[in-house]
């Protein structure tokens, strides 16, 4: 069966088509509602656990004090937690749906491509996120914490944070180190449709380094240690996707090199 033979045989009327949509849509959406449910039942606990870059920061022996300054605050900061859970526990299900809706209009070795990609994206968030839990969120704790007034005498200035601005900064520096560490997938795609390569990468490596470091300061806090501990990762990441935009070239050009297989007799 040739590639066409293999499109042509997927192809389904456009009812058919928004059928599936609302079927993959309404199973995306009932996975978020039930993670929902429960991270709205475990969200104290799921707090406190997000709070350890804190404990590491401001020590085993001293107790932490937040509070909330609204009577529905601490709800709907429960209620964000459980949002931003949902769809971090529901993201494997949401892309096995999407990937289900489109892979019927992929050519076989398409959809064999695409798959290493829909792996690699939860793979690569889930490291820029513990990035920030075991490291940048303490660091940036403790540089915060290091402003603190307690020497002086007649004016003591304690850091007492918000429970809702505490959830906003972390769940700030997760999604910014996740998207950030999506690199390799956007790039290494758009070498695929031929759009840049791996010598164009090298060329505008300076420009990248300098565009890094303004991503970092746009979607972390501004203090250094955030920004750095963003700007690092990210470069290296940009030298690994020149490497693996090198190995999409090498593989194209084998391809292209490759004896087509001589045509059926008819």
């Amino acid at each position: 069966m040739t590639p066409e033979d293999d499109i042509e045989a997927s192809k389904a009327p456009l009812m058919e088509h928004l059928l599936e949509l609302r079927r993959r849509l309404m199973w995306s959406l009932l996975a978020v509602l039930l993670a929902f449910l429960v991270c709205f039942w475990f969200a104290r606990p799921i707090y406190n656990l997000l709070l350890w870059p804190y404990r590491l920061a401001v020590g085993s022996d001293v107790p932490i004090e937040m509070i909330y300054t609204a009577p529905q605050e601490f709800f709907f900061t429960q209620v964000k937690l459980a949002i931003f859970g949902a769809i971090f526990i529901a993201f494997p299900v949401i892309a096995s749906q999407i990937y289900m809706f489109v892979a019927p209009g992929l050519y076989r070795n398409e959809r064999k491509a695409f798959l290493p990609y829909l792996i690699a994206t939860p793979i690569l968030f889930l490291l820029g996120g513990a990035l920030v839990y075991f490291v940048a969120m303490p660091l940036a704790m403790k540089f915060f914490l290091s402003m603190q007034q307690t020497g002086d005498t007649q004016v003591q200035i304690h850091l007492t944070a918000k429970v809702s601005e505490y959830l906003s900064l972390i769940m700030a520096l997760i999604l910014g180190f996740g998207i950030c560490f999506q690199l390799p997938v956007l790039l290494t795609l758009l070498a695929r449709a031929g759009l840049i390569t791996a010598a164009g990468l090298k060329r505008y490596r300076r420009h990248a380094i300098l565009g890094v470091f303004v991503v970092a300061a746009v979607l972390t806090p501004p203090d250094p240690i955030s920004q750095i501990s963003l700007a690092i990762p990210t470069i290296l990441l940009y030298e690994l996707s020149i490497f693996a935009v090198r190995l999409v070239e090498k593989k194209r050009a084998a391809a292209q090199a490759a004896p087509k297989p001589a045509g059926k007799p008819a």
